[in-house]
Formats: C-alpha cells, sequence, structure tokens
C-alpha cells in the first residue's frame, strides 16, 4: 500500500476498532457484575450482551445501501449518533431491561459495512486483501483489549461508569470520521431481489455463515467463561485480577494467529487456513466440554480460541472484498456484517436460554455442534472460489 493507502486504513480500522472495543468491553464483566440490576436472570444476561447484535443485523443493508447511494461519511456519522445515545442510556439504567434497550440502541448504528465499503473505495484492487487483513487485525486487537481494559474500568467504575468511558469512544470515533475524506455516492441502484440475489452468491453465503458461526461461538463463551472463571476460583469475584489470565491469552493467541493469516494471503491458502483454524477451534470446545476448568486448562484452551478467531476475523473480511463486484460492494459488506451480528444475537439468545433451563457448561455443547457444523459448510467450498 502507498502512502494516502496506509493512512486511510489507519483510520477506517481506528473507527472500527474504537466501536467494537466499546461494544465488546462488557464482554468478560457483564455475566457476573448484572445482579446489581433489577430483575436479572440469566436469558436476560445473555439478551444483554448478544442484543446489540439483532439491531446491528437487522440494520447493516440499509446502512450500506444508504451508503451506495448518498455516500459514506453522512451514514457513518449517523451510526455514531446511535451508538452514543445507546451508551448513555445503559449507562443510566437500573433495571436490566433499561440495559437491553440500551444494547439494542448502539447496535441500531449499524456502520460496519458502510467502514468496509469504503475503505475499499479508497484502496486499489491489488492491496485490497492487505487492508482488510490489516483491518481485521486491528479489531481482534481491540477485542484483546477490550478483555483487559473491560474488567479495570468496571472493578473502579462500575457498569455505568463503563458504558460512559463507551460514550467516549464514540465521540473519539466522530472526530476520527470528520478527518476522511468525503465519496461521490456510487451509481445508483434499486434494492430489488435481482440486486440482492448478486450478493446472494453460494460462495459469498458460506462465508456470510462462517461469520455467523464465528460470532455465534464467541458470545456464547462470553456468557459462559467469566462465570466459570469465578466459580473455579481462577480469578477474584470482582474480576480485578482478571489481566493475569487473559494478557497471556491474547499475546500467545496473536503470535499463533500469525502463522495463519500469513499462509493464506500470500499463498492463496484461504481454503486450507480456514479449515484449519476450524479445527482448532472445534478441538477448544470439545475440551472447555469435556474437562474441568484450571488456570493451565484455561489459558491453554482460550489461546487456541482465540488464534483461530483472530485469524478468522482478519481473513473474511479479505475474501468478502475480494469476491464482491465493486458497484456492490457496500450491499455485499452489509450482508457479510448481518450475519456477523446475526450470529452474536442468536449466540446470547441461545446461550442464555441453555444456560437458562441447563447449566453453564451445556453451552458448549451448542458451540460443538455449531463448529462441526461450520466445518461442513467450508469443506464443501471448491478451492478456486477462493
Amino acid at each position: 500500500m502507498n502512502k494516502n493507502e496506509h493512512l486511510f486504513a489507519l483510520k477506517i480500522s481506528s473507527i472500527m476498532a474504537t466501536r467494537m472495543f466499546g461494544l465488546f468491553m462488557i464482554f468478560p464483566v457483564f455475566s457476573v457484575y448484572a445482579t446489581q440490576y433489577e430483575n436479572t436472570t440469566p436469558y436476560l444476561i445473555g439478551l444483554a450482551i448478544g442484543i446489540y447484535g439483532l439491531t446491528q443485523a437487522v440494520l447493516q443493508i440499509p446502512f450500506g445501501y444508504l451508503s451506495d447511494q448518498y455516500g459514506r461519511k453522512p451514514l457513518l456519522v449517523a451510526g455514531l449518533v446511535f451508538f452514543f445515545i445507546g451508551s448513555v442510556v445503559a449507562a443510566n439504567s437500573t433495571d436490566i431491561i433499561h440495559v437491553v434497550i440500551g444494547r439494542a440502541l448502539q447496535g441500531s448504528g449499524a456502520i460496519s459495512a458502510v467502514l468496509m465499503a469504503f475503505l475499499a473505495d479508497f484502496v486499489s484492487k491489488e492491496q485490497r486483501s492487505k487492508a482488510n487483513a490489516f483491518v481485521g487485525m486491528q479489531i481482534g486487537l481491540a477485542f484483546m483489549l477490550s478483555l483487559l481494559i473491560g474488567p479495570m474500568i468496571t472493578v473502579n467504575l462500575g457498569l455505568s461508569g463503563l458504558f460512559w468511558v463507551i460514550a467516549g469512544l464514540s465521540i473519539i470515533a466522530m472526530v476520527i470520521v470528520a478527518t476522511l475524506p468525503h465519496a461521490k455516492p456510487c451509481t445508483q441502484y434499486v434494492l430489488s431481489m435481482a440486486n440482492l440475489k448478486q450478493v446472494l452468491t453460494a460462495k459469498l453465503l458460506k462465508l456470510d455463515f462462517s461469520v455467523f458461526t464465528l460470532h455465534l461461538i464467541l458470545t456464547c463463551i462470553f456468557i459462559v467463561m467469566p462465570l466459570l472463571l469465578v466459580e473455579n476460583k481462577i480469578v477474584l469475584s470482582d474480576l480485578s485480577d482478571n489481566w493475569r489470565v487473559y494478557l497471556p491469552v491474547m499475546l500467545l493467541s496473536f503470535v499463533g494467529m500469525l502463522p495463519i493469516i500469513i499462509v493464506a494471503e500470500k499463498f492463496k491458502k484461504h481454503k486450507f487456513m480456514m479449515i484449519s483454524a476450524i479445527l482448532i477451534m472445534l478441538l477448544s470446545q470439545l475440551l472447555f466440554y469435556k474437562i474441568s476448568l484450571s488456570y493451565t486448562a484455561f489459558l491453554v484452551l482460550m489461546t487456541l480460541f482465540f488464534i483461530a478467531f483472530n485469524a478468522m476475523e482478519a481473513m473474511l473480511p479479505s475474501m468478502i472484498s475480494r469476491i464482491a463486484t465493486d458497484d456492490k460492494r457496500g450491499l455485499a459488506m452489509g450482508m457479510y456484517s448481518t450475519s456477523q451480528f446475526l450470529g452474536a444475537f442468536v449466540g446470547g439468545v441461545v446461550g442464555g436460554a441453555i444456560y437458562h433451563i441447563k447449566d453453564l457448561n451445556s453451552v458448549f455443547l451448542f458451540t460443538l455442534l455449531m463448529t462441526i457444523i461450520w466445518l461442513g459448510v467450508v469443506l464443501s467450498i471448491k478451492s478456486q472460489k477462493l
């Protein structure tokens, strides 16, 4: 990438990472701290964690389509305003139902597709895979930092303070948006069934299913994991020493994912590396279900999980942007992001329901089943299509 492309990719990834950082920071703490709210149940804990995914899923395609019609920046600003309002609502909540509403409003700022399409507008086709991989790695880094910083903020400021910090992050993202160049709208087209079919091809749908399953598993895990860490006395009940377990996981998994991404991008072995990552994910879910957690077991299994998660998070957007046509890129990214956040919603609702009806460990049986289905879908992709 040239200097301008590097700078633009950095700005886009910073907006994406700042926003995702805000959404992810409740993951490692909410299951434990949610008891402070009125009317809390395991199901509502899962709903509060995952509900942002429903509004994200519903609005990604409209945001992506409107950005193709009217330009990217106006939609980015509108989305970040919704995100700010939702954060303020959650920060002022005393009832978990109000937190659910706040999280739904956060999710209504559905700008992921717009950001990825904006990136593709200003980066040459030859460098687009590299730029998307860079953004994916930034999102992975944001997630890793959220696991460390979210508990630190919550221990000192409570969940209300955490949501106020998240509101502040949306303002930072708006400032970065203000520095982006104005982009002319793409060639006008009608949001018709014929145009939708162009982004509902078999190869795109299989990648959409991949990101759906990836975020479903992620959300399920973070309904269960904070509670298991406390129950097994791996961390203190207030999570103040969360960093002690998550920091080595994040460092090891970041190093572990690099070979997967390098082989996929440099040698064009995307399908092979996707299958490798899914097998690593499958192993982690099977062992989470079968063995008792200790500090060492947690460290190994979470490292395996995040090697797979971070690698897939970096590879999938790159593949989508390369396959989608230029004039429908916003729409294709909208479908991809819809699948991503719908997975987060389904993971939150189903994971919370399983926890409510059965027990925490049963959630891993569900994620194991979804990983096996995912593996079958990816195996059915013809190699030349990637």
